[in-house]
């Protein structure tokens, strides 16, 4: 008689209750096995996932610490951008200095005063071009109607060869920068006729009349 014949003839003879009880303890047992096993794995993956946090923690901090170098860098070349940005401006004046400094290392021995004329007109044209360069323009005023957007009035001229209100001569040069007025030219101005005068003066009476005032 082999083994598994006694164990059926054993599980014969063994009472039901008891043989419930065996089954009990063998499936606990084998819950237990399968527990332990379960549980193994959950703290080899919990060991891996708290590396891999560890990890993107790490990465995170170094992306953290590129980030905060490249905004300083940043910063800093925009700051030295604003500090130094009329340095090509200055360059292109430079050479009209040093032209200034030429003539005037000579004026006192000059005795052509047509070459004197004509080097100082060679270096406002160089002075005038570096300026046109950068954007800045001079206002065309004189002859042309007065224009508070462009023209600062300083002076009342009576001049009945030209229309009232008109640029008659310029004191001070104004300027635009690009699309901006950096400077009013300051002008002197023609004033109303006398007889304009008389008759405006007139038109304010009729209105005046005409209102009940």
């Amino acid at each position: 008689m082999d083994s598994n014949e006694n164990k059926k003839k054993n599980m014969k003879e063994q009472p039901d209750e008891e043989i419930k009880k065996n089954e009990k303890e063998e499936a606990s047992e084998n819950f237990q096995n399968e527990e332990s096993a379960s549980g193994g794995e959950k703290d080899l993956r919990i060991a891996e996932l708290e590396k891999e946090v560890e990890q993107l923690k790490d990465k995170f901090l170094r992306k953290a610490a590129e980030f905060e170098n490249y905004k300083r860098r940043t910063e800093n070349d925009q700051l030295n951008l604003i500090k130094y940005s009329a340095v090509t401006f200055i360059l292109k004046l430079l050479p009209v200095m040093d032209d200034f400094e030429r003539s005037l290392d000579h004026i006192e021995e000059a005795k052509d005063i047509d070459a004197l004329k004509a080097g100082l007109k060679l270096v406002y044209e160089k002075l005038s071009k570096a300026l046109d360069d950068e954007g800045v323009k001079k206002i065309d005023a004189v002859g042309k109607p007065f224009d508070v957007n462009f023209h600062e009035a300083i002076m009342q001229k009576k001049d009945d060869s030209v229309e009232p209100h008109t640029v008659l001569d310029e004191i001070e040069k104004g300027y635009i920068y690009k699309d901006k007025v950096i400077r009013h030219s300051k002008v002197i101005v023609s004033e109303e006729s006398t007889e304009e005068s008389v008759e405006e003066n007139k038109s304010n009476l009729n209105d005046d009349e005409k209102s009940g005032k």
